[in-house]
């Protein structure tokens, strides 16, 4: 790979991108930074954060803090009252949390409902269901999935981040993360927008849950760990870390999004950009993004800050980064 032409590139044409790191064959090939960055700054993932929530649940699911994907979502929320004549929710499972085929009654989703409420979890449970029953529409959703932020912490005596830092972070050799909290819809917004580096935290609702579908923050290089835990199918340095079985399921087609999403198929919180070539992303908003290609050993890790509409970065990846490999 030519180096200065790669770095000459980003600076000219994708000028939000502030780190690049690849690994093949369990290698760290290649690492640059832009916009004042440095390689250990933490970067806002987005919804690639989805990807490494998905990886806690298969965690939790080896140590039996949840059964399987089959156990009904109200199962852990005894207390939830259902509102009359409701019955789809009665009906949702975790595995239809992860492949965005829960039912939900917004079309858009309502973020200051959700985001100001003393639970967001509750909030979100509220959201659920509907008259039209389970019809395995995918739905994407960024709040919905709270709740399964709520189950860990219910059932593992600890908060999500935590058991995340103790079962995922740690072993990973990536650094703890810290819980980061805002008080008002301005320091929210700000959290997202920011251009600068953010602190190595976990964005968690007022609870001090993590918030399961977005919020995370990490480096490039850092993200290439999380590939190569999936890439390795479940271990990272010969530690088993999660279970060979639960990376192949969740990285299985559940669900199919249609042209909206490119037609991309759709695994559990994971996008698979090609079935049959083994190609799998994690994709956050601002064009982040944890690329895996399982038949070449590969993981691409972009890290950018925002910037609104960015849907380009897997094409990038696979046009213009990829050539120069091989």
């Amino acid at each position: 790979m030519n180096h200065e032409t790669l770095h000459k590139l980003i600076e000219e044409k994708h000028r939000n991108i502030c780190q690049i790191a690849i690994m093949h064959e369990g290698e760290l090939i290649y690492s640059d930074k832009w916009n004042g960055y440095r390689k250990d700054d933490s970067v806002h993932i987005a919804s690639a954060t989805k990807s490494i929530t998905a990886i806690l649940v298969g965690i939790a699911i080896d140590k039996g803090i949840i059964e399987s994907v089959e156990q009904n979502v109200l199962d852990f929320f005894p207390e939830y009252h259902l509102k009359r004549g409701e019955k789809t929710l009665e009906q949702v499972k975790i595995k239809h949390l992860l492949s965005m085929t829960t039912p939900y009654k917004f079309k858009s989703e309502p973020w200051t409902k959700v985001c100001m409420s003393d639970d967001w979890a509750k909030a979100a449970l509220d959201l659920m269901g509907g008259k039209s029953g389970l019809t395995n529409t995918f739905q994407y959703t960024s709040l919905g999935i709270q709740v399964i932020s709520e189950i860990i912490t219910r059932k593992s005596n600890m908060s999500m981040l935590q058991f995340a830092n103790q079962y995922l972070f740690r072993p990973l050799q990536i650094d703890e993360r810290i819980g980061y909290s805002v008080h008002n819809k301005e320091e929210h917004i700000d959290f997202v927008t920011r251009k600068s580096p953010h602190n190595k935290c976990w964005f968690t609702d007022v609870k001090g849950n993590a918030v399961a579908g977005f919020g995370l923050c990490l480096s490039a290089e850092e993200m290439t760990k999380i590939g190569q835990l999936c890439l390795n199918f479940g271990e990272y340095n010969d530690i088993r870390i999660v279970s060979r079985e639960w990376i192949g399921q969740m990285l299985m087609v559940h669900a199919l999004p249609g042209q909206r999403y490119h037609n991309m198929k759709y695994g559990y919180f994971w996008w698979i950009i090609n079935e049959d070539k083994k190609i799998y992303s994690a994709i956050g908003d601002s064009g982040n993004v944890i690329y895996l290609d399982m038949k070449s050993n590969l993981v691409v890790a972009v890290a950018s800050t925002f910037k609104p509409a960015v849907f380009d970065r897997v094409e990038f990846i696979k046009n213009e980064i990829i050539p120069q490999l091989f």
